[in-house]
């Protein structure tokens, strides 16, 4: 059972950026999924997260509000956080889970970190 991020990269301020969660030995689709972020010297923060069944509204923190999109392709096993208007300040690694606050009553529980992606904004 694998999380696989990916599409990090180098970008100036204002660029945008995509990035991939893919899985490997489970279903997407049977699972909320958060994106969290590591900046050098700081503690690893959840930013973002979809629910299982998207009924309930995702979920932004305040500093990505309006900026990143989350997004999910079950038939591709894979979700997906959209990156614009990228600042020097949203540098990090950044990981999909599966331990996020979109968990729900009655999801199935199972905790899983993919291994990051670096995302460096540049100004």
């Amino acid at each position: 059972v694998q999380l696989q991020a990916s599409g990090g990269g180098s970008v100036q301020a204002g660029g945008s950026l995509r990035l991939s969660c893919a899985a490997s030995g489970l279903s997407l689709a049977d699972y909320a999924i958060g994106w969290a972020r590591q900046a050098p010297g700081k503690e690893r923060k959840m930013i973002s997260c979809i629910t299982r069944r998207e009924i309930i509204s995702p979920y932004y923190e305040d500093s990505v509000k309006g900026r990143f999109t989350v997004s999910r392709d079950n038939a591709k096993n894979t979700v997906y956080l959209q990156m614009t208007s990228l600042k020097p300040d949203d540098t990090a690694l950044y990981y999909c889970t599966t331990n996020s606050p979109c968990y729900g009553a009655g999801d199935p529980w199972l905790e899983v970190w993919g291994q990051g992606t670096q995302v460096t904004v540049s100004s």
